[in-house]
């Protein structure tokens, strides 16, 4: 049976091959795999997204990402969908975003909904049980942390495409932040770290238009480049894998519970080591001393920068071979589309 997917984004992030987000990059490595077995892919996602199968693209407020902003987003994004709906005979609906209770559909479509980012920034009620709606951890460690009164029943990590990370590229003098740049990323110590290490950091990520992300590089991270800290904005693609490639290692200094990291992910399929704090999932996904560092301090973080040449590319690839290939997020995923779509068929033809 061929499927109809729509893959709903966050409304105020584009979907491309250079977004930071892992959310985005999951989102475009499903609608990929759909196109490529023969599946139908639509997508919403803001205007001057790109993607393999058809785009729906939703206006959405340009400049300052402020409160209002938020709310305008989520009401086009309602239409929009509502619209695609009536538009296209839609199998299953997977979401996204963090407000996703916004602007559910008002049938009782079958919905996915992924859950990115950290259980705690949800409402409540948004991760309660609803018939038609299947909730999916990312990692392990996101799912122990369920609140009481939610329903999470699935567990899907995330993986990565490996075919993208082909090569073993020459290793470089520096070290790479790859992400958001905000607050919560704790960008700002990974510059301390590299300063600290007397290396080179490079910043690969986006500066996005919220009011609390635009004052933390103007105070913060705007004033400490130079010559050896560089902002080179977000990548993607062949550049992105040629940077991570590159790099000495990966720093993930983040402040908030991750609950996956694509970036360390694709760090190994690049055959290099990343250098973590041990919160959220990164213990799932780095072998502390095999595949890099864990470690609890802006000072261990820079030892660990100078001992990381002791950590082998080679073991690091057959890591992201072994444990992290995109392959088995996708099959994940495909089944629980069909046994989703498989349960609302009797009720269908009761009707």
């Amino acid at each position: 049976m061929r499927l109809t997917v729509l893959s709903v984004s966050y409304p105020l992030a584009k979907v491309s091959e250079s977004t930071a987000g892992g959310a985005e990059q999951v989102l475009l490595t499903l609608d990929r795999a759909l196109v490529e077995h023969g599946q139908r892919s639509l997508v919403l996602a803001p205007l001057g997204s790109r993607c393999c199968g058809l785009l729906a693209p939703v206006h959405t407020p340009a400049g300052g990402l402020d409160d209002r902003a938020k709310r305008q987003a989520r009401q086009s994004f309602k239409y929009s969908l509502e619209r695609v709906l009536d538009r296209y005979p839609v199998d299953i609906v997977h979401m996204h975003g963090v407000d996703f209770h916004q602007y559910l559909p008002e049938s009782n479509m079958p919905v996915v909904v992924s859950l990115h980012l950290p259980l705690a920034w949800y409402p409540q009620e948004a991760l309660r049980q609803r018939s038609n709606q299947a909730l999916v951890a990312v990692s392990k460690a996101q799912a122990l942390s369920s609140p009481p009164g939610a329903c999470i029943e699935h567990t899907i990590a995330n993986g990565v495409d490996l075919k993208r990370f082909p090569g073993r590229a020459r290793k470089g003098d520096y070290a790479l932040f790859l992400g958001r740049i905000c607050p919560e990323k704790g960008v700002h110590l990974a510059l301390e770290a590299a300063e600290r290490a007397n290396v080179r950091i490079i910043l690969a990520g986006t500066v996005f238009p919220y009011p609390e992300h635009q004052k933390y590089f103007c105070d913060v991270i705007r004033p400490r480049l130079g010559e050896k800290v560089h902002l080179i904005g977000a990548v993607g693609g062949a550049r992105k894998a040629q940077l991570l490639g590159g790099a000495k290692c990966l720093l993930v200094p983040s402040l908030a519970e991750e609950t996956s990291c694509l970036a360390a992910m694709e760090a190994f399929a690049a055959r290099t080591p990343v250098i973590a704090w041990p919160s959220g999932a990164l213990p799932e996904i780095v072998t502390h001393g095999r595949t890099g560092f864990l470690v609890s301090s802006v000072e261990e973080m820079a030892e660990g920068i100078a001992g990381v040449h002791a950590i082998s590319g080679d073991r690091c690839r057959s890591e992201a071979e072994r444990r992290f290939s995109s392959k088995a997020m996708i099959s994940a995923y495909m089944s629980l589309y069909r046994r989703l779509v498989a349960a609302r068929a009797p009720s269908l033809r009761a009707a």
